[in-house]
């Protein structure tokens, strides 16, 4: 099961092991509330869509529904195909405070979640009030080229007639220190309103179609230590010096509305579906965060931040489409699709268990 839910994580923590250049976000929280959550927002943004995407992928491929007390256990896998124009952002056109700028104005190009790799963001310095230069900080490379990985496994029964229910759930997981932790929900129902009209000699049913509704919660934690740098001071006696208790969280919420059209041939049903995806995010800081503000006895200050930020958008408002099959064979069912919504492509795969 942890497999499975790390291509989640780094979506959530901006790290992983295999990436050539990992996201220092305790660094990055050194840019002040109101910079670091529009730099997380434009660098999120896209894989955030991606992710909603493959969330709201796999929860069926065939219009057809089990029969009463069946069952269905699958897993999926779906990869968001990120387009060119959402691997990169301008770092002068997010709105940055004009404490916040480019070390050198001819670089204002920065790599998203999705894109390059190899190469990492400009550089940026932080001044305060008085044009003093606090500290400078260089902004990150992309984690994953251009394919948002997300997984998904699914418990379908079989409930009234032409009708079925389908679960995800996961635990709280931990995954230690460095990759926090994560829990996930899910629920859908699914339909088969051809089957209503025609209830003899099924065999003979020209199509299924189904109406399906489905959403999915995952959770996120995780520690952090975003400790003053060597030879900073409290701006004040006022000012915490606790900085235990840090955490970033992770709330993602998914729905889907779906209506597809099966033919079942043999043991090969292939499919088209219409739907409708909504995906939001709140992603924010817990704890004390201790954040350059000035200079005083020619030391750089900080100010303790509480809390510092909670960024809540809804990126996904969306229709899309969906073709693919389902192979069924004695107890195993192979899975493939394909995807498209607002420029974003969608590749799925899986294999299940049917009883």
């Amino acid at each position: 099961m942890k497999q499975l839910f790390l291509s989640i994580l780094c979506v959530l923590i901006f790290i992983n092991q295999k990436v050539h250049a990992q996201f220092n976000f305790e660094q990055l929280i050194q840019a002040g509330p109101a910079d670091v959550e529009k730099l997380v927002e434009a660098y999120s943004q896209p894989l955030l869509y991606g992710f909603g995407l493959g969330m709201n992928s796999g929860w069926t491929n065939t219009a057809q529904t089990l029969g009463p007390l069946h069952f269905d256990l699958r897993v999926m896998a779906t990869g968001s195909l990120v387009p060119k124009s959402k691997q990169t952002f301008d770092v002068t056109s997010i709105g940055l405070s004009s404490n916040l700028r480019p070390a050198d104005p001819s670089k204002i190009k920065s790599p998203t979640f999705t894109g390059d790799r190899y190469n990492n963001g400009p550089y940026m310095d932080l001044f305060d009030g008085n044009g003093n230069k606090l500290i400078s900080f260089e902004l990150p490379s992309a984690v994953i080229e251009d394919l948002v990985p997300t997984p998904q496994v699914q418990l379908t029964v079989g409930f009234l007639a032409n009708t079925e229910l389908m679960l995800r759930a996961a635990p709280k997981i931990k995954l230690g220190e460095r990759f926090g932790s994560v829990s996930l929900f899910g629920l859908g129902i699914k339909h088969n309103i051809v089957r209503d009209f025609i209830t003899k000699d099924v065999k003979k049913t020209p199509f299924d179609l189904s109406i399906l509704a489905g959403f999915n919660v995952l959770n996120y934690g995780r520690t952090l230590n975003l400790q003053p740098l060597p030879g900073m001071i409290p701006e004040n006696s006022q000012q915490a010096t606790d900085f235990t208790g840090q955490e970033i969280y992770g709330r993602f919420d998914n729905y889907l509305l779906q209506t597809t059209l099966s033919k079942e041939i043999g043991f090969f049903s292939p499919f088209v579906s219409l739907g409708y995806s909504i995906s939001s995010a709140t992603l924010g800081l817990r704890g004390n965060f201790p954040i350059p503000n000035s200079i005083r006895d020619n030391q750089v200050a900080y100010i303790t931040y509480t809390d510092p930020f909670e960024l809540k958008r809804t990126y996904l408002k969306t229709l899309r489409g969906d073709v693919g099959f389902q192979l069924k064979l004695p107890v195993v069912r192979l899975y493939g699709s394909y995807g498209f919504s607002g420029g974003y492509g969608m590749l799925s795969a899986g294999i299940g268990l049917g009883f």
